[in-house]
């Protein structure tokens, strides 16, 4: 191969590599800011809304009960409720009402996946909705008690003491 040749090859390559691959428009600032949706333990992120376990059983029903079966049992999806006292057992149960240990978590976790073959299609009023209802199964919330973003921060876990809370080490730093 001559030089001129591999002067040639090597242009064009360079050229293929150095060619955007054509993918749509390039990401702005601006289009990020709606995915920015973290919740912090603290409830720092919580949008506006409220939900009663009451409001919410219609909603679970429809949109999670195929997976987490009606009470929360679990069907194809993982067990929602139950599990109190298993964690230091030979078998763990690990649910929301039995491991998770801030209800803001929840909420984060609702709005940001499910339902499973829909995510982030829930308003937040259904998300408050639902993390009111499931909150309810496990037993944490009264079925009347509004969940919103004063009162949701406040909602003692059962399982709050068994996790470090990286958050507060993090705000010191």
């Amino acid at each position: 191969m001559t030089t001129r040749a591999v002067a040639v090859a090597i242009a064009l390559f360079v050229a293929k590599v150095s060619a955007a691959p054509d993918l749509g428009d390039p990401v702005k600032v601006d289009d990020l800011v709606g995915l920015s949706i973290t919740i912090g333990p603290d409830g720092r992120g919580l949008p506006p809304g409220r939900g009663t376990a009451i409001d919410g059983v219609d909603i679970y029903v429809e949109k999670c009960a195929s997976c987490h079966g009606v009470r929360g049992q679990g069907r194809t999806g993982p067990a929602l409720a139950g599990g109190a006292g298993t964690l230091a057992g030979k078998n763990p149960v690990r649910t929301v009402g039995s491991y998770w240990p801030h209800a803001t978590t929840l909420f984060d976790y609702i709005r940001r996946a499910m339902p499973y073959d829909r995510p982030m299609s829930l308003t937040n009023e259904q998300v408050y909705q639902l993390t009111a209802y499931v909150l309810w199964l496990n037993g944490i919330v009264g079925r009347d008690e509004v969940v919103d973003a004063r009162s949701l921060p406040e909602v003692k876990m059962p399982n709050r003491a068994g996790f470090v809370n990286a958050w507060d080490a993090r705000d010191r730093d």
